[in-house]
């Protein structure tokens, strides 16, 4: 099973991958590990990415796909794998498109869990006031102003990745604001599993 997984910060992406990984078998890709793991190790598009983020600079798309390229031929992902965080771009979705075809792979699901962004945000403030009541220090990612902040980035950047691949026929929805064992149900059905 080769996957996406869309959807906005706190959409719960990562609670559902890692019911797919264990339910699968497959790796859930992110690309930050993806890159700290290439630059680890050495590999040719590892370099390029470390020469560019020592210089200050953004990885460009180039480098990301060939990163998931290099990542997708490793024994555990040879059964599939569940991207999440990635492509964050019409650019990249098409990118990785192309590297696909290359490879003659194919993605068999694209699904985004669709959320209310106004309850996302009261969610995130709910837990913070309920961490610091008891005591706890708040998370960077559940601080109710950097969670406007990715949200808005979201919207701008990856909203259209939906898009894009609804256009083509392929993006699946599951209500992401539905209790996690629901979600999980759901997704199962949309990814005939």
């Amino acid at each position: 099973m080769k996957l996406i997984l869309l959807g906005p910060p706190g959409a719960g992406k990562g609670t559902q991958a890692a019911r797919l990984t264990e339910k699968f078998g497959i790796p859930q890709l992110s690309t930050g590990d993806m890159l700290r793991a290439a630059v680890k190790a050495g590999t040719p598009v590892g370099m390029q990415a470390k020469a560019v983020m020592d210089a200050g600079g953004l990885v460009s798309d180039e480098i990301v796909v060939g990163i998931v390229a290099d990542r997708i031929e490793e024994p555990d992902a040879r059964k599939g794998f569940i991207l999440d965080g990635f492509p964050r771009t019409v650019a990249q979705a098409q990118a990785l498109d192309a590297m696909l075809a290359k490879k003659n792979l194919k993605l068999d699901s694209i699904v985004e869990l669709k959320v209310d962004e106004n309850a996302l945000l009261a969610r995130i403030e709910k837990r913070a006031r309920e961490t610091l009541a008891a005591g706890g220090a708040v998370r960077a990612d559940d601080n109710p102003e950097t969670f406007k902040t990715r949200l808005e980035s979201y919207r701008l950047q990856t909203a259209p990745v939906s898009a894009y691949y609804a256009g083509r026929g392929v993006l699946k929805t599951v209500d992401g604001m539905a209790p996690i064992d629901q979600v999980t149900a759901a997704l199962d059905k949309a990814l005939g599993a």
